[in-house]
């Protein structure tokens, strides 16, 4: 692992252990856009919720796609992350293959002729926002460490063992913290 990264589009934010808010607590963002002279916004990638995208939001395509928590600015807005690229008009590409956004229209076409399934798309309610100056404070409090996202972080496998996962890969230094309580005081 690098430890001199920086945030930057495309990188991961992994929360450190004793962070304790509801939303970052075991976190893992995506990074979608990072100007450290505006601030920056993510997703959080490893947060599902217990509803179907079809019991939150009306008018979609019948599916059984699954819904996460982006975190905490505008809970009310749908935001998704797709494999899809030009097939979407007005998606923006994170890195590599991973894209944010575009036509929803276009794409609840897609979903509506069953030509895209959950392995494309994640939906999230809700992101992850940083006014300017933020998450460099953030950083120097040691909140947060970064690496760099892969497809298979953010679309695959199984997002509750993301943190733990991605923190045993990291190294003797940080596989201890996959193992963290979630309250060490009950420990």
């Amino acid at each position: 692992m690098n430890r001199n990264l920086q945030p930057s589009q495309g990188r991961l934010l992994i929360s450190e252990p004793a962070l304790r808010d509801f939303y970052f607590s075991k976190g893992v963002v995506l990074l979608i856009e990072h100007e450290p002279d505006e601030g920056s916004f993510g997703l959080i990638v490893n947060k599902p919720i217990h509803l179907k995208l079809n019991e939150v939001v009306k008018d979609f395509p019948k599916n059984d796609f699954p819904l996460y928590l982006g975190g905490p600015v505008h809970p009310e807005r749908l935001f998704y992350l797709h494999t899809l690229g030009e097939q979407i008009p007005g998606s923006l590409n994170v890195f590599g293959n991973i894209y944010w956004g575009g036509d929803i229209n276009k794409l609840m076409e897609l979903i509506d002729l069953k030509l895209v399934g959950p392995e494309q798309v994640r939906f999230f309610i809700g992101y992850s926002g940083w006014e300017k100056g933020q998450l460099n404070r953030e950083m120097g409090e040691k909140s947060w460490i970064i690496t760099q996202a892969t497809q298979d972080m953010v679309l695959a496998g199984s997002p509750e063992a993301l943190w733990g996962n991605i923190l045993k890969k990291l190294g003797n230094d940080y596989a201890i913290w996959a193992n963290f309580p979630a309250d060490p005081i009950l420990n």
